[in-house]
């Protein structure tokens, strides 16, 4: 089985229109940004539907019921076979140190805005984690990329996700990844199917900030997450030194539609 990449363009152009819009946010704009949760949208085209599910009329493609994971050991297949390791992001780019998340746990958001490992809870499958980078060259600083698959048990959990995830930025526009680093100024932008050309997922969400670590100056950051039935998947992009907004966007967008792909060909079997 090999990926195509027929959705790429679509999802990364998409991707930069959402960006530039999130540009024209102020950081305070939280009411414009909580409407995007996927159960109080509408598409240009239909009436949301609740966030138990979308219809067939706004659903981007409908798996075959007898993938669809039905149990961790499923669940933890399909998340591994989708989410990138290094080379699927391009060529030079390596394994970060560590490389992988620890296996039945995922990352949360806790009450102090810092982000750590938790076991994973009833309704979650699985989730698995890859961090990769490009090492610096070329007048370009060190860029920094994480792939990120998980599998719910139903839409309903899929779709939740997706919703926490807008929610999430509105509680908490500075976030810690590791006590020496700082995202800030985070704002984020929901993307139903259908609305601003986005045709490539169930739902998805763009979020934009900037990176602060180790004392260096702020780098773009991007956190582009996507659903597709009950698996979601996500990236996260930071730039340094001579790396344009867009240029990571792109970047992001790309190894998203991979990944999107790779859900798509193994939940249709084909």
């Amino acid at each position: 089985m090999t990926d195509n990449t027929h959705g790429m363009r679509g999802s990364w152009v998409t991707l930069l229109v959402a960006g530039s819009l999130l540009a024209g946010c102020s950081a305070d704009d939280g009411a414009s940004r909580q409407s995007g949760s996927p159960s109080a949208r509408t598409s240009p085209s239909t009436e949301a539907t609740p966030s138990g599910g979308s219809s067939a009329a706004t659903s981007v493609f409908t798996p075959d019921a007898s993938l669809v994971p039905r149990t961790s050991k499923d669940g933890h297949r399909l998340a591994e076979s989708v989410v990138l390791a290094p080379r699927g992001w391009g060529r030079g780019f390596v394994a970060q140190d560590p490389g992988e998340s620890t296996p039945g746990t995922w990352a949360v958001l806790n009450e102090s805005c810092r982000w750590q490992r938790e076991k994973l809870p009833h309704g979650v499958l699985a989730s698995a984690s890859r961090y990769s980078r490009l090492p610096a060259g070329g007048g370009k600083g060190a860029v920094k990329v994480t792939a990120v698959a998980t599998v719910h048990a139903s839409v309903l959990g899929a779709d939740e996700q997706l919703s926490t995830t807008l929610e999430e930025v509105l509680r908490c526009p500075e976030q810690r990844p590791r006590s020496d680093e700082r995202i800030t100024g985070l704002m984020s932008l929901g993307t139903p199917f259908g609305a601003r050309e986005q045709e490539y997922a169930d739902d998805s969400v763009l979020e934009a900030g900037e990176y602060v670590g180790n004392g260096g100056a702020a780098q773009p950051y991007r956190w582009m997450v996507a659903r597709l039935g009950t698996v979601v998947v996500a990236v996260s992009v930071t730039g340094a030194k001579g790396n344009t907004a867009q240029e990571l966007e792109q970047l992001g967008s790309t190894a998203l539609a991979q990944m999107l792909t790779r859900t798509e060909q193994r939940l249709k079997g084909k």
